[in-house]
């Protein structure tokens, strides 16, 4: 019979309940569930099953497949068991929380449009009310004009029909940052991450790791944050949870991290390497140096690489977000940002800033994700329509 079948022959005589506290300290027939050497996440623990954005991953062995955006699927948890979420529901969710979010952002707009009649006095409150949400006054000039070609068009009389035409007008300003990111042109696709301090790079970058890993892709991590305390410690902790590699040095040379770590990436057939650089001003001169160093010793590890050189902005920030922007823009050559802590903003503003601003200079740099909260779930893809409509409702 074995060990094993002594042990519980002997064990019969006891009572039930001591039987199974001894099953449970020798580990028989325990689950993945039991197990308490999981991994700690770095964020608030997981109990609803998270809606994963969209990421076209293309397959170059497959052109057709290559075309298609593919769903990323939903992470396995007790509660999709018991309730599981199909993807409409998990996008009302998610809409909730956007609008939620953006209540401070919208209110004030919103009430430009509890009036009786459509007139002047109407569009000034709704220029002070664009100006507060940190739109900018160029963007905001630029919405009142569209709005009222629209509103003459439709021959509007109702304040109500205003507000749907302000939406529509809204969607249209934002629609060209509505892109998905694409992996998979590129083996690995090599994602540099750049912001200013306390934007959320790690904790986005972790995220972003999570979807990708759980869509099948292979991921490695560049811990290239060398400066600030525990910054390699906290991708460490992601790349543990998220059961990816990474490539560290502890008070090394950033950009000998990154270059280490795209080597390793292309040695290890990884789909995926993502950069982690340090937070740093726009003002800081010598620290955008050093991320023009970074960039440029990542193209010498791979040809054409970084594919994607993403920025993390503060949706708080406002009108510094814009200015952001447009200095690392200028330092390296943005291809996607990602907006982050719109939950409980009252600058959202800035979106039509910054969708002006790529329309102006024909060089559109897409919003690839929008976060509005600390959960997994809460970084979800930007969708035009569904902004304008949180923005008003």
């Amino acid at each position: 019979m074995g060990i094993k079948g002594d042990i519980v022959k002997s064990l019969r005589p006891y009572n039930q309940g001591m039987f199974s506290f001894i099953k449970k300290k020798l580990g028989w027939g325990s689950t993945p569930a039991e197990s308490s050497d999981q991994a700690p996440s770095p964020e608030a623990p997981q109990t609803d099953t998270p809606a994963s954005p969209t990421l076209k991953v293309s397959a170059p062995a497959v052109p057709e497949a290559s075309t298609a955006a593919t769903p990323l699927p939903v992470v396995d948890s007790p509660a999709a068991e018991l309730a599981p979420n199909t993807p409409a529901t998990e996008r009302r969710s998610w809409m909730d929380k956007l609008r939620n979010g953006l209540r401070k952002t919208g209110s004030s707009i919103a009430q430009v449009f509890t009036g009786t009649q459509i007139d002047d006095a109407l569009y000034e409150e709704l220029e002070s009310a664009l100006l507060m949400a940190d739109a900018g006054v160029s963007a905001t000039e630029f919405l009142l004009q569209d709005l009222k070609r629209r509103v003459k068009e439709a021959k509007a009389t109702e304040p109500s029909q205003v507000k749907a035409l302000l939406i529509d007008a809204i969607t249209e300003l934002l629609q060209p940052l509505e892109q998905s990111l694409e992996v998979g042109h590129h083996t690995p696709t090599v994602i540099m991450v750049a912001g200013v301090n306390g934007a959320g790079k790690t904790t986005t970058i972790g995220k972003l790791t999570r979807h990708l890993a759980d869509s099948g892709q292979r991921v490695l991590l560049a811990a290239a944050d060398t400066f600030r305390a525990a910054a390699r410690e906290q991708l460490m902790v992601w790349a543990d949870r998220n059961r990816v590699e990474i490539v560290s040095q502890e008070g090394g040379d950033p950009a000998a991290v990154t270059f280490d770590a795209v080597k390793a990436g292309h040695a290890r057939s990884c789909d995926v390497v993502i950069a982690d650089t340090a937070g740093r001003l726009a003002t800081q001169l010598h620290l955008m140096e050093e991320l023009r160093k970074i960039k440029r010793v990542i193209g010498k590890a791979m040809e054409s690489a970084p594919h994607e050189v993403l920025l993390v902005v503060d949706g708080n920030t406002g009108q510094n977000a814009l200015s952001q922007v447009k200095a690392f823009d200028e330092a390296l050559g943005l291809t996607g940002l990602v907006v982050t802590k719109l939950d409980g903003t009252a600058k959202g503003g800035v979106l039509a800033a910054i969708a002006l601003w790529s329309r102006e200079r024909h060089k559109n740099v897409p919003v690839y994700f929008i976060g509005v909260g600390e959960k997994l779930e809460d970084l979800q893809t930007f969708k035009a329509r569904e902004f304008a409509q949180a923005l008003l409702s």
